[in-house]
């Protein structure tokens, strides 16, 4: 009997350790519910409740090929090994398969589980499936980890253009064994279910991932190189949530990618170049990940920028993540993320900037706000994103680019369509005063929007002044890298 121990793989197409455990015999399917971990890691209550929806779901798909999935508790990670050890002893498992995951105590999880189980005689496989590359795998000439994307991705192209990732086929139904499914809750204690409008915005279910694959590979992905910088335009795939729990994979999409492309990558459609590009970044951030494992601990990926002079502003703090900083495309921004769970791409480096350097805020107090809040919360991504913005992380924003959330207002959604969407108090305002109702000053402002909490170029010329500092206190040579 083989165990396929399920994480962020919730799916049965293209499912790596899955289709290896049931070419090796009869499969039984295990999840580990560890709501003490989840909170330890920041995982949103939209993120959980999208796991388990997707998770019965599953249960359902595996049930038709007669694999039984087994729920189970291992609050903590620390109890996974005995739990899944228990588990192989009742049931008589021979091996435990699983996808590769990445961080640090993903990976310190997962060779406690290995030994454990290998000392009692079980066999521990694991397989690349959350990616395209091993990470290890892609490297500079002095066999070190990229830490500038343009090289890595050029390196990632060379190595697709010798061979493409395969999908790997969906297990066929096997015979059926004599252990009953157990019932997926509905929800786990210490994580609020989500509003049914959140709910809806985001179905659960291979189906919709699929659904929402074709849809834009069809028609949408043409213009997302022009497309999907503007928030209020459906510019983007909508699909981060179901890459993040496994519910679709890379290689599916960049299957679908280059089908529309003639098996382009580099070349025609400038629209499926570019999402491609983005699976890259994606791939990018989980090899720094374990390349450079200081990032999973709340460090920066330059070290020299721990000794930024971050402010301590509970009350700024408190205003950015309530969505009432007086500005409005952040504040339109920040209640898309509060209502929905997912905020556009380029509004995150907007909001992301504006709390790192217009505020001076810790990068970590942003991620930590943001993983609390996405459905499609990436450690990695995540991560990424807001060292890229602090200028903190790799092949990050230099220290001076610092975006001005009015001129990114006015470019990017010059009608104010987004805004008034988000912000429906500003709606009475025309599309030149709505970025900016400040300028209108009390008589004819808006009475229920607040004035802004900062002056915009004052805490611009802050920002670049901790900045130099920091600069002017690093050795000769720059990096302590």
């Amino acid at each position: 009997m083989q165990l396929i121990w399920l994480r962020c793989d919730l799916r049965l197409h293209d499912n790596t350790a899955l289709a290896a455990a049931a070419a090796r015999g009869p499969t039984v399917a295990v999840y580990l519910l560890s709501p003490q971990q989840w909170q330890e890691h920041d995982d949103a209550p939209c993120k959980v409740d999208f796991w388990l929806r997707n998770l019965t779901i599953l249960s359902q798909s595996l049930a038709a090929l007669n694999i039984p999935l087994l729920v189970r508790t291992a609050t903590h990670w620390d109890q996974a090994p005995a739990q899944l050890l228990k588990l192989c002893k009742e049931l008589g498992i021979q091996a435990v398969h699983v996808n590769e995951e990445y961080g640090v105590h993903e990976s310190r999880r997962d060779a406690a589980v290995s030994q454990t189980l290998k000392g009692a005689g079980i066999e521990f496989h694991s397989y690349l499936d959350q990616l395209l590359f091993k990470p290890g795998t892609v490297l500079t000439k002095t066999e070190t980890y990229f830490q500038v994307f343009s090289q890595f991705r050029k390196v990632c192209y060379e190595r697709l253009h010798r061979s493409l990732p395969a999908l790997v086929k969906a297990p066929g139904k096997q015979a059926a064994p004599h252990i009953s499914s157990d019932p997926v809750p509905v929800s786990i204690n210490g994580f609020a279910t989500p509003s049914q409008t959140l709910q809806a915005l985001w179905p659960a279910g291979e189906d919709e991932a699929r659904r929402r694959l074709d849809s834009f590979t069809d028609a949408q992905i043409d213009y997302y190189q022009s497309e999907r910088d503007f928030p209020a335009k459906p510019g983007t795939s909508q699909l981060s949530a179901y890459l993040a729990a496994g519910v679709i994979s890379p290689r599916q999409c960049l299957h679908a990618a280059l089908h529309s492309n003639q098996g382009e990558f580099e070349s025609g459609k400038v629209g499926a170049v570019t999402w491609i590009n983005e699976l890259l970044w994606r791939e990018f951030y989980k090899h720094i990940l374990v390349g450079y494992p200081r990032v999973s601990r709340h460090r920066a990926f330059r070290p020299e920028t721990e000794a930024l002079a971050w402010r301590d502003a509970p009350a700024e703090l408190a205003a950015w993540q309530e969505a009432r900083t007086g500005l409005p495309i952040i504040d339109a921004a920040m209640r898309q993320l509060l209502e929905t769970g997912w905020m556009h791409n380029r509004l995150r480096m907007v909001v992301a900037m504006f709390l790192t350097k217009n505020l001076l805020i810790d990068w970590r107090e942003g991620e930590r706000f943001f993983m609390r809040h996405l459905i499609d919360g990436d450690l990695a991504a995540n991560n990424g994103g807001w060292q890229w913005s602090s200028s903190t992380g790799t092949d990050s924003a230099p220290y001076f680019r610092i975006f001005n959330p009015l001129s990114q207002s006015e470019k990017f959604d010059s009608e104010g369509l987004f805004i008034k969407h988000w912000l429906p108090e500003l709606a009475g305002l025309n599309k030149k005063d709505v970025h900016n109702p400040a300028k209108l000053g009390g008589l004819f402002g808006v009475a229920d929007y607040p004035a802004p909490i900062v002056n915009l170029s004052t805490s611009r010329e802050r920002a670049l002044a901790a900045f130099k500092n920091l600069q002017s206190r690093l050795p000769a040579g720059g990096h302590d890298e």
